[in-house]
């Protein structure tokens, strides 16, 4: 079961449209396609994926999940968001509720497991080897847990064990931590015990019905058997602008440390078929990704560039993201920047950490390290001069006019680029 639903408000206006698991990654992909194509590298055939925000484009995209081999006659690929039943319609309250709603759909497979999976991470993990270890602990519940720094350990939620990987307690974002094991938020449960937890957890009028905060502690304190299970590889939670473009830029800075050319492992994802990449004769291109439909005749250098890119003769784009559709005309500067989805960059612009002038836009709460972020469907009108740590979506479209404008939105299904 992958948690899909959630609105991602930390990344601001790349999310004002779209669930954050539908938010292009690295240059071909979508954040949901991680833990879907886990799911298939690890011999799962039956996943429920739960969407509730903006879950147009997330639907379009997974589909009935051909592109990652879940499309069976027995079990394969079901979207589940709330529905209407004779009690009422309700919205997932909480992770925890989301799965209580779900209990039907559970129990119609008879499982012994479930897999509670988060749909915003960027990882590669055999969930096989988790429920393994799982059986072989006789645990009824097992939470995957990664090694963070200690002087980080304070922003995750964090397991206390002992010497057996028991946990003992579990603190949310302790001010003072007792270990560095933090909660990946991926779990697995025995079937019969999670389905009475999370009845009892409905039930409790004080619960804010989420998995972290409610029901494991509830576990622990009522004595049931809840290990850890150590992850090793790499994990990021990209529920940030910063963690967004440092995930991203870990491509780029060192290819082994996720590697998506690993045929043996392949994360996959659902593109049309399109044309192959074009680099103009005066190109420079360096430490770059790029996709099939993307045409570069200026400079890359440390950039992510996606599918049905343009990038302009003259046009400069260093340490950058550029999202499918998105077009830098000549003469824009681009470094440190996140640009949307079928955005376009007029010509002259500038955006650099070290820019000022008239036309910059206040700094914003969201965007760190000189990082510049512009929402899907903009045009960022020529000569506009913007600084580092901006944030430029419809909000500024309407405040400042003579600087950007917004263009309808449509839903990228397939066959509509």
């Amino acid at each position: 079961m992958i948690l899909a639903g959630g609105q991602g408000s930390r990344l601001g206006v790349l999310t004002e449209l779209v669930a954050k698991p539908a938010v292009p990654f690295g240059s071909r992909y979508r954040i949901i396609d991680f833990p879907l194509s886990n799911c298939t590298n690890s011999g799962i055939e039956a996943v429920g994926v739960l969407t509730q925000y903006q879950p147009l484009e997330l639907n379009s995209y997974i589909g009935n999940g051909h592109s990652w081999d879940l499309d069976r006659n027995k079990g394969g690929t079901y979207i589940l968001p709330p529905y209407l039943s004779q009690a009422g319609n309700e919205w997932y309250k909480g992770t925890a509720n989301a799965i209580y709603q779900n209990i039907p759909f559970i129990d119609s497979y008879e499982p012994k497991y479930v897999l509670i999976l988060s749909g915003d991470h960027v990882y590669k993990m055999d969930y096989l080897k988790m429920v393994e270890a799982h059986i072989e602990k006789k645990a009824e519940a097992t939470i995957a847990v990664i090694e963070v720094p200690w002087e980080e350990a304070s922003r995750f939620g964090i397991m206390n064990t002992d010497e057996t990987g028991r946990v003992v307690e579990f603190e949310e974002k302790p001010a003072n931590p007792k270990s560095n094991l933090a909660s990946m938020g991926i779990y697995c449960f025995s079937w019969k015990v999670l389905r009475e937890s999370l009845i009892k957890d409905e039930a409790n009028p004080d619960s804010k019905n989420d998995f972290g905060g409610d029901v494991i502690p509830a576990m622990i304190a009522d004595g049931h058997d809840v290990f850890t299970y150590a992850f090793d590889g790499y994990w990021k939670d990209v529920g940030t602008i910063a963690s967004l473009w440092e995930s991203n830029m870990d491509l780029l800075t060192d290819p082994t440390l996720i590697n998506l050319r690993d045929t043996k492992w392949t994360i996959y994802s659902k593109n049309p078929h399109r044309p192959s990449h074009y680099f103009g004769p005066d190109s420079e291109v360096e430490n770059t990704a790029i996709t099939d439909g993307s045409e570069i005749f200026g400079e890359c250098r440390g950039t992510i560039v996606s599918y049905n890119v343009v990038v302009e003769s003259g046009a400069v784009v260093r340490d950058s993201i550029l999202m499918p559709g998105s077009y830098v005309e000549s003469g824009a500067v681009l470094t440190r920047c996140i640009v949307g989805m079928d955005t376009r960059i007029e010509r002259d612009v500038r955006a650099t950490p070290e820019e000022d002038g008239l036309t910059c836009f206040i700094n914003n709460r969201l965007c760190q390290g000189g990082i510049t972020v512009f929402a899907p469907n903009l045009i960022i009108k020529e000569g506009t001069r913007i600084a580092g740590n901006s944030m430029i979506g419809p909000e500024q479209a309407r405040e400042y006019p003579q600087y950007v404008a917004e263009v309808p939105h449509y839903s990228r299904m397939e066959g509509r680029l």
